[in-house]
């Protein structure tokens, strides 16, 4: 009787055991300062794992290697943001959800310069403008708006950019 008792009492404790609750894995808010080229404290130079660690909250991740589409990266196509960890630049779409330190997505083209200066070079559907910390190349769509951010610390002799 005391074996089937204590039977009893293990089995109901392994199936409390494996119904565990689990919590949402919520990450902080994405700030991005456009000067000083970082989201929060996360600067393009940081790794697979300390974007991950960090933002935990990723909808993909790619570690790097020569295999890896535009060698790898972490990604958040929830909130319109990407890290390309082997390229070193941090790519914001449209759709952005979080904060920017200043208000490019949207702006007209012809009102950057107060923020920016003279981009170093122009084209048709894009600007790249030297920074502090590298390289800053904003889009534009056919209104002349911002539509994508992308920053690197690259310059634009050598950035790389995935396509």
């Amino acid at each position: 009787m005391k074996k089937n008792i204590l039977l009893l009492f293990l089995i109901n404790l392994f199936s409390y055991s494996q119904a565990q609750l689990k919590t949402t894995v919520k990450c902080p808010e994405f700030t991005v300062n456009i000067l000083y080229g970082k989201v929060n404290e996360v600067l393009p130079t940081f790794t697979v794992g300390q974007i991950k660690e960090r933002f935990p909250c990723f909808t993909a991740a790619e570690d790097e290697s020569p295999a890896a589409k535009c060698g790898g990266g972490v990604f958040y196509k929830d909130k319109d943001i990407y890290f390309y960890t082997s390229r070193d630049y941090i790519e914001i779409g449209p759709k952005f959800k979080g904060k920017l330190s200043l208000p490019l997505m949207g702006a007209n083209r012809n009102a950057l310069f107060k923020w920016l200066g003279h981009p170093k070079i122009k084209d048709v559907s894009w600007d790249a403008f030297t920074t502090s910390y590298g390289i800053l190349i904003l889009y534009y769509s056919k209104a002349n708006k911002v539509n994508k951010i992308q920053f690197s610390t690259q310059s634009t002799e050598t950035i790389k950019l995935c396509e």
